[in-house]
């Protein structure tokens, strides 16, 4: 028997569903249940009826994952897969913010802490960021942790002024403009499509700013049959089996997100086998973290 029917039997003898996020290693995209963004993770973690959950990814899609099922078993099958902007603010240092800033709203990315999506009033994605942003007056006050380049992003799609925290993506900061000339020199006619962790002159310099799902959608009945896709490398697996009949480069090879690689197939062997690692959320942390999630999905 090889690893992936191993995997198979394991799963199915523990009722188990596997939920992987674009940036993972091909062989985990391909063997889970179900792969997509933050959103569209998120979205699914709502309809899962499987008593265990396998989530590929980092720390916070886990914690995220079972404060929405706090009924079920969530595993990570690599737990020191981190996420360092996540861990570039606290809760301690997000309730310092709020009481200078008592009459804002906290908007967080959904690339937090649990503690600190308790301390906020809405959760986003970089594929509703503007969404959930607009849904909120336009004279309201608002705060943006920690991602400064999707903050300034979502405030400049809205023409507004936001509160920024100054977490950025270390992966998606590694991209400069000048990486995209270089690729446009060397790909002429195809377009650049860019994630928004990116900073603004990538931004700024790119055809298109969407989510990785958002990238998925984009290509698809385009005419181009060849793009330049500047986020990590992992979501160009997805785009290739979707797509087979188009050509993606990479704006950065070096574009690598290592905490989104320490996943493997041998991994979720394990970790089904002897159901570790299990991800938990504090009851005072969870209720009030899951507030701020149910705030944005009713957005959308």
């Amino acid at each position: 028997m090889n690893i992936i029917e191993e995997i198979k039997k394991l799963q199915k003898a523990s009722d188990a569903v596997i939920l992987a996020h674009n940036y993972q290693p091909g062989e985990v995209q391909d063997i889970a249940d179900f792969t997509g963004d933050s959103l569209e993770l998120a979205r699914k973690a709502t309809d899962i009826h499987a008593a265990v959950i396998v989530f590929c990814g980092v720390h916070f899609m886990a914690e995220t994952a079972a404060i929405l099922n706090p009924d079920k078993t969530v595993l990570l099958p690599a737990p020191d897969a981190g996420c360092p902007m996540a861990d570039m603010i606290t809760g301690d240092q997000l309730r310092e913010l709020k009481a200078k800033h008592p009459d804002a709203k906290v908007l967080c990315y959904v690339n937090s802490t649990a503690e600190v999506k308790a301390e906020s009033d809405l959760c986003v994605t970089s594929a509703n960021a503007v969404a959930v942003a607009r849904s909120l007056p336009p004279d309201q006050q608002i705060i943006f942790v920690p991602d400064r380049h999707l903050g300034s992003y979502t405030a400049e799609k809205l023409g507004r002024e936001f509160i920024l925290w100054p977490g950025y993506c270390p992966t998606h900061a590694r991209i400069t403009e000048n990486h995209i000339l270089a690729a446009r020199s060397a790909f002429p006619g195809s377009p650049v499509l860019v994630h928004p962790e990116c900073p603004k002159p990538v931004r700024d310099a790119a055809d298109a700013v969407l989510s990785t799902g958002g990238m998925c959608r984009y290509v698809k009945g385009r005419e181009e049959k060849a793009f330049i896709i500047g986020t990590e490398t992992g979501i160009l697996h997805r785009l290739k089996q979707e797509n087979p009949d188009t050509l993606f480069h990479p704006l950065l090879e070096q574009a690598v997100c290592p905490n989104m690689k320490k996943i493997s197939l041998e991994k979720i062997l394990w970790c089904l086998r002897d159901m570790r690692t299990v991800i938990t959320v504090p009851e005072n942390v969870s209720g009030r973290a899951r507030r701020s999630i149910d705030a944005m999905l009713a957005v959308n």
